[in-house]
């Protein structure tokens, strides 16, 4: 995470440059604008997508599989991890406190990242059979040990989406009517 006076430092640094001369003119105003990153959210256990993917081979659906009628991918249930994790890394902190989750037949509470409002419909399966990955909304989960919203789920970004890939832009195509 960015910190206000490692931004601060930056802007100034920043300025002095352009101040100085030390930028010509023509770069000055090309220089992309600082994006904001989404802040981290604290997990309750950590997990390393990245390390599930490389070591174990899961593919997103193993885990998170979109049941009928397809609208949402679902999140494991700890009997899921636990399959593996009754003797991978069984003694690892992290590992006991999914293991409590389980004895005590409670879900983990994730944070969740990606939200889109109630009156928007979207369906991993509809996006999924038009030739969407889990990638183009969700960004390079397996090179991830900790996951962030990197993509944007606006209107914006979604119909720009839409536009690339010659999908309907009717308001009713995702929007109910009222």
């Amino acid at each position: 995470m960015i910190h206000n006076d490692t931004l601060s430092a930056v802007f100034v640094g920043t300025a002095l440059w352009f101040t100085a001369g030390l930028v010509p003119a023509a770069q000055q105003a090309t220089q992309p604008r600082p994006k904001f990153i989404s802040p981290t959210p604290a997990q309750p256990i950590p997990f390393s997508h990245r390390v599930h993917i490389a070591k174990a081979g899961l593919e997103c659906k193993n885990c998170h599989p979109v049941p009928e009628p397809g609208e949402f991918a679902t999140i494991p249930k700890t009997s899921k991890c636990m399959s593996c994790h009754r003797t991978v890394e069984k003694d690892d902190p992290a590992v006991r406190r999914l293991a409590e989750f389980h004895n005590e037949n409670k879900p983990v509470p994730w944070r969740r990242l990606y939200r889109i409002p109630d009156y928007v419909y979207f369906s991993h399966k509809d996006h999924l059979a038009k030739g969407a990955t889990c990638e183009t909304c969700h960004g390079p989960v397996h090179e991830r040990d900790v996951l962030r919203k990197e993509k944007e789920t606006s209107m914006a970004a979604c119909m720009k989406c839409h536009r690339a890939q010659k999908a309907s832009l009717s308001c009713n195509y995702c929007h109910e009517q009222r």
